[in-house]
């Protein structure tokens, strides 16, 4: 059986073509423009769609799907508020759809969250949406990544929100190899590596893309606000992570 995936904020339906190469089936789409709406007709013909999120409920979305919830609800909630061509008014912009992104949430309960904005959040409402995520007993963290950091030529860095339901976890059987922190991940990925110093499906430095993205963006997590030790993220992802080591020169 396929993980599924609620998509919020749509547009073309980029977050929805990643789902479907992770062979994540799309369930649900909410996108309010036209033509965005018709690229989704067009290339999901047969998924249940709203125009708007407000209009998108736990009870509309089982009379429409079937399901009472999702693995994933993803969503890059408008960005305007938040940007400097939208003259940045934050939580006092109409556009300021997070708490509705948050109501969704609440209401369907995912396994997963993941969200996507502009880096001009960070200062105007990142620790809203991380503290509203563990109020709903989320536990979650926020990364910049930029747009070279998987080989686009250009550095257009967005902040991406993962979540993880804490109520799941506890449900999982901890007698699994499962690790417990990234700190574990990667010191287990240490010790998957073969001869040629890689885990398997991973890039060696050298190589242009990807590769050593991690060592720019650990310093630069943003941990949860309800964390008294947490860093302020100051800056981006270290731009030496683009095309191997050089930059764009494109901002």
């Amino acid at each position: 059986m396929s993980l599924t995936h609620l998509s919020l904020f749509s547009g073309i339906g980029g977050l929805d073509i990643a789902a479907e190469m992770a062979r994540i089936r799309t369930v649900g789409q909410c996108e309010w423009a036209d033509f965005q709406t018709k690229i989704l007709e067009k290339h999901w013909p047969d998924v249940p769609r709203w125009r708007d999120i407000r209009t998108l409920t736990a009870e509309s979305f089982y009379e429409r799907t079937g399901l009472r919830t999702v693995d994933i609800i993803s969503g890059g909630f408008p960005c305007q508020p938040f940007s400097v061509a939208g003259e940045r008014k934050g939580k006092d912009d109409d556009r300021y759809l997070w708490p509705e992104m948050l109501r969704v949430i609440r209401e369907i309960r995912p396994t997963w969250v993941i969200g996507e904005n502009v880096p001009g959040i960070i200062n105007l409402a990142l620790d809203t949406v991380l503290s509203d995520l563990e109020d709903e007993r989320y536990s979650a963290q926020a990364f910049v990544i930029p747009a070279c950091g998987v080989d686009a030529p250009h550095k257009r860095e967005r902040v991406c929100i993962v979540a993880y339901s804490i109520n799941r976890c506890s449900t999982l059987r901890w007698d699994r190899e499962l690790p417990n922190t990234f700190e574990d991940a990667g010191e287990r990925n240490d010790n998957r590596r073969g001869a040629e110093g890689t885990v398997q499906g991973e890039r060696r430095k050298d190589e242009s893309g990807v590769a050593g993205m991690a060592d720019g963006i650990s310093e630069n997590i943003y941990e949860t606000a309800s964390n008294s030790e947490s860093k302020r993220l100051q800056g981006f992802a270290d731009p030496q992570i683009c095309w191997g080591g050089g930059t764009t020169g494109i901002s």
